[in-house]
């Protein structure tokens, strides 16, 4: 029987028109509650080293007032471990990190720092916080993440997302669901994931979650958070019936 598919919505972008201007709106924790009334099953934020967008006020005020899943995305460094220790979102997702990219390009590169990466979900694990891991569509990649202790992955689904016709990106990432899942890690899925392509990699059996922000918040500008949400869901369940 096929798991159950969760949606995490990615609120980031909501700050990023906030921080363009400096001023105190829109509020992401604002647009979470919506998501979160609307069927989201958890909301994602990515507190960046250099705060372009989301801020530790936003992390803690959803913290304190989400009822569903928070997941912390967060680069492998000390200060973000020590931050993500003291709030304890529910789970984190360690990502790469580059000041000059406009958002996170590629997976992060456990083979190349396994030790760091296990020393970091060994700290966030013993805090309570559900620990996956940001990687792409790769087997080594995959194995190394095992290693680390992590218990999930989460694949990086922007060269499909930018591949028009996406077969051969598709069927990478259907192997790697494979794979990940016989290395005993759960499998999550994001990036560049729309309503008009996230169906195919909803229906990737392996795959129990996907973390969507920037094509749901764009599209919430014309239609409102709460029916960029549904229209999702609906996405995501022509794909995985319950």
């Amino acid at each position: 029987m096929t798991a159950a598919l969760r949606l995490g919505v990615n609120v980031d972008h909501v700050a990023t028109l906030r921080e363009v201007r400096g001023v105190d709106y829109p509020d992401p924790v604002e647009a979470a509650l919506l998501a979160e009334a609307a069927g989201a099953d958890g909301i994602t934020v990515h507190l960046r080293e250099d705060r372009r967008h989301i801020q530790e006020r936003d992390v803690e005020e959803l913290r304190r007032r989400l009822r569903i899943t928070l997941n912390l995305e967060m680069a492998v460094a000390d200060a973000m471990v020590e931050f993500a220790v003291r709030v304890r979102p529910d789970a984190a997702c360690l990502v790469p990190e580059r000041r000059e990219e406009l958002t996170t390009e590629g997976g992060l590169d456990v083979a190349r720092q396994v030790t760091r990466v296990h020393t970091a979900v060994g700290r966030l694990t013993a805090a309570g916080i559900r620990v996956s891991l940001f990687v792409d569509p790769d087997d080594a990649q995959l194995r190394a993440g095992a290693e680390t202790g992590a218990p999930a992955v989460e694949l990086h689904t922007g060269d499909y997302a930018n591949a028009g016709a996406a077969g051969r990106e598709l069927e990478r990432l259907r192997a790697a669901a494979r794979t990940a899942a016989g290395l005993g890690l759960a499998v999550h899925a994001g990036h560049g994931l729309t309503v008009a392509n996230v169906e195919p990699v909803a229906a990737i059996p392996e795959v129990v979650e996907l973390n969507i922000g920037h094509s749901i918040v764009a599209r919430a500008v014309a239609v409102g958070m709460a029916a960029a949400v549904r229209e999702m869901k609906d996405a995501i369940a022509r794909a995985r019936p319950s």
